[in-house]
């Protein structure tokens, strides 16, 4: 029997790389990273058409929903006058994604990187193709009649469940499954907000849990191939971008990392009062069908009040790192869009939390800037690179993505004068968050279902054996 071309290894080497479990590996083993790769450039395009799709699909329900007409272009609900009539946009919506779960597919609740951890960690990284169509619309139709997320999440959520199916097509092992798997969420996060490394990063903290050619390099170039994808049509211009901002001094970097440390305990907040919400609706006498028209009552009537806690709310985070919302409106802002989408992820609908949870450490990174730059002139703080940071560190402290939140902050801004801040600041939140939180808002969910969520990298056992794949 021909044996396999092995190669060469050094024998300083011999040590180090049997303890990682990958002493002497056949190459034609190692040939798999380049067709698992191969397979996640194809992915990417059409996961990133996906993600432009998905945006279209919520402009039109969008505009069906608040204006009565039949149009893909851009809609945004706070330009809507619809009065009391919100509540039954709303509660239409609210009732046509309780059926979509019901008839459809549980797991289209929720913000859905949750399940997409799951089903790396406990399922082998399956998802049904039903996933791939269901949670793109469920989403489209929450956010399209009002409902206070991003589209981030639902995107992120349906390239995972693109990428796992491949996976299941062809003949792969688990190990190549869970690659594809996140990378086709990499992608979809990176042709929304042309952020390739943050969604490379997102996928390493959050799906593999490892760091390895065999996973990584597919990831990574998904993600270059969905930014490719996402520039297409949004242009090259930064998703956020900014006016130039100043290097911090000394007294100024302090007040930056104070404030990431408050942020991480308000995000220890968020989190509580999300799960705390969804435990008040499981103790109602109805079926959990029902929950989101429920919900939608709450987010009709925050939207009343303060229209711009309606839809995706991607202008909002643009107005405020340009420091363009006053106070007292901010104030409202936060506090409207908070109560509205954390009744509604708790009432179990479908939509995102990144824009969200940046949207509230983003207003309440703003607002202390503005209070420390009037109580601390000298200290030259900056409020929109206040609420740059203040961004960061409430994904960081809920989601414990670290890293991918640095990075998203700086690739959706193109400020490298805020890296110095935003790395200090969001560290001390992750730090504040890890002390007081066991269970990040990401995991807390799972774990209660029992699953074991890795909280540190380790050694990967090899994956060579052609016997695991179906």
């Amino acid at each position: 029997m021909k044996q396999p071309h092995r190669i060469p290894i050094s024998p300083s080497l011999a040590p180090t790389l049997q303890r990682e479990g990958i002493h002497d590996r056949p190459l034609g083993d190692r040939r798999r990273i380049l067709i698992v790769s191969s397979l996640a450039i194809v992915l990417a395009i059409a996961v990133g058409f996906t993600a432009i799709g998905l945006g279209h699909l919520i402009d039109l329900f969008t505009n069906l929903a608040f204006f009565g007409r039949l149009s893909f272009s851009e809609a945004h609900p706070a330009e809507a006058s619809l009065g009391p009539w919100l509540f039954a946009v709303t509660i239409a919506g609210g009732l046509l994604v309780g059926l979509l779960a019901r008839f459809g597919s549980p797991a289209i609740r929720g913000h859905g990187i949750p399940e997409a951890m799951e089903r790396v960690l406990e399922h082998e990284s399956r998802i049904p193709l039903r996933m791939t169509f269901l949670k793109p619309l469920s989403a489209a139709i929450a956010i399209g009649t009002g409902g206070p997320f991003g589209a981030e999440g639902p995107i992120i959520a349906t390239g995972g469940a693109l990428g796992s199916v491949l996976g299941q097509l062809l003949p792969t092992s688990a190990r190549e499954r869970k690659a594809l798997l996140a990378a086709g969420a990499a992608a979809g996060m990176a042709a929304t907000f042309g952020t390739p490394v943050s969604a490379v990063l997102l996928a390493v903290e959050l799906l593999l849990f490892e760091l390895s050619p065999r996973t990584l390099v597919p990831v990574a170039l998904a993600a270059s191939v969905g930014t490719l994808i996402g520039m297409s049509s949004r242009g090259p211009e930064a998703v956020f971008a900014m006016d130039a901002i100043a290097a911090p001094g000394t007294e100024a970097f302090l007040c930056y990392l104070v404030l990431g440390g408050f942020v991480g305990l308000l995000s220890v907040g968020v989190t509580e009062a999300v799960y705390r919400v969804e435990s008040w609706f499981e103790r109602l006498p109805l079926h959990w069908a029902w929950w989101p028209a429920l919900g939608a009552i709450v987010v009709a009537a925050a939207g009343l009040v303060v229209p711009r806690a309606l839809g995706v709310g991607y202008d909002n985070l643009r107005d405020l790192v340009h420091g363009a919302i006053a106070v007292g409106p901010l104030a409202m802002l936060i506090t409207f869009k908070f109560i509205a989408w954390s009744v509604a992820l708790g009432s179990g609908t479908s939509g995102g939390t990144l824009a969200p949870l940046f949207t509230f450490g983003g207003g309440v990174g703003a607002l202390c800037g503005v209070a420390l730059a009037a109580a601390l002139p000298s200290a030259g703080v900056d409020p929109r690179l206040a609420a740059l940071v203040g961004m960061a560190s409430m994904f960081a402290g809920a989601s414990r993505a670290l890293l991918a939140s640095i990075l998203f902050a700086f690739e959706t801004t193109r400020q490298p004068l805020a890296l110095m801040p935003l790395v200090g600041g969001t560290s001390m939140a992750f730090f504040v968050s890890s002390l007081l939180m066991r269970h990040s808002i990401m995991t807390r969910k799972i774990v209660a279902r029992g699953v074991a969520v890795p909280t540190e990298y380790g050694p990967v056992p090899p994956d060579l054996s052609a016997s695991s794949r179906p």
